[in-house]
């Protein structure tokens, strides 16, 4: 297949949707994700009063027991739970306790908690955008008041992220444009699975032109990674970094969305100062943008990096 299906991916997707049809239109999704596009424009965005419901418990802590580093499970454009939902149950049996903490936020700012802030050393939450049509700059937004948000809330400093498509390159350039600022929580580690960190194919990539040179430099480089490149010394060295990409070993070179070169352009900015750096190339039909989060071996190496098995 040369060419990504995006018809099929659209309706696979929406297929996954149906069961969770409450919050805002297609329509006003679009629209507000065009405000959160542009920094300008989200003081419109913020002229809501947001809304908290909280109807999650949270689990005592005994006072000595440590700081806790919560696991922030974050889908990409046009996700959801249900994009997550395999790699949360999955960090739970590994645990031994299926409870979690579910975060749903929409871009007005409002924030509903369900479920359990457990006690343990790594409580897991789960976040879910409402408002799912949002891009690059739409996921960051999202991230600059839902991080904070919980850190606040929770009593924690530092986290660790596993994030899917185009949440990937949104929580690295989020660590690094607030790498700076009091009471922003700080990446402990994270896992970044089918990351677009130079690119979407036909949407700034095209498959088998785009180049890594011996060191690892992309010959062309998008916006976005280059801010990133620019950025790469506010990305803390004792972070540790797992990046998982797929290779559906067609023509493309690609998992049918993100091609191997976007993907792995990521090493280059932040291989070099990372406490820990690891690539894992998933091969295959399995490999497809959509099937990686919920594939067994991508999970079983996802939870050994976090600590869980």
């Amino acid at each position: 297949m040369l060419f990504f299906n995006s018809r099929k991916y659209a309706e696979e997707t929406e297929k996954k949707r149906r069961k969770n049809q409450a919050g805002h239109s297609v329509n006003q999704m679009i629209a507000l994700g065009l405000l959160a596009t542009f920094p300008p424009c989200r003081i419109f965005l913020k002229l809501h009063r947001p809304k908290i419901a909280d109807q999650a418990t949270v689990e005592g802590r005994p006072a000595a027991a440590g700081e806790q580093v919560p696991i922030i499970y974050i889908h990409g454009f046009r996700g959801g739970d249900y994009t997550t939902n395999v790699m949360v149950q999955a960090a739970g049996q590994a645990k031994g306790d299926s409870r979690f903490l579910k975060v749903e936020a929409d871009l007005l700012g409002n924030i509903r908690l369900t479920g359990t802030y457990t006690g343990d050393s790594q409580p897991i939450i789960q976040l879910a955008m409402k408002d799912r049509f949002v891009g690059y700059q739409g996921i960051n937004y999202y991230l600059s008041f839902v991080l904070p948000f919980l850190a606040h809330k929770y009593g924690f400093s530092h986290y660790s992220a596993v994030a899917h498509s185009l949440g990937s390159p949104c929580v690295v350039a989020t660590e690094m444009r607030f790498a700076q600022k009091p009471g922003f929580p700080r990446l402990a580690s994270c896992a970044l699975i089918a990351g677009p960190f130079n690119g979407v194919m036909y949407l700034g990539d095209i498959p088998n032109v785009n180049q890594l040179t011996e060191s690892g430099r992309p010959s062309m480089m998008t916006p976005h990674y280059s801010y990133m490149l620019r950025h790469r010394k506010d990305f803390s060295p004792s972070i540790r970094v797992l990046n998982i990409y797929g290779n559906v070993l067609d023509a493309t070179n690609s998992d049918r969305f993100i091609s191997v070169v976007s993907a792995k352009s990521i090493r280059y900015v932040l291989a070099p100062n990372a406490r820990f750096y690891q690539e894992v190339e998933v091969r295959g039909e399995t490999a497809e943008h959509s099937q990686m989060h919920d594939e067994p071996f991508v999970i079983g190496i996802l939870d050994k990096f976090l600590g869980l098995q």
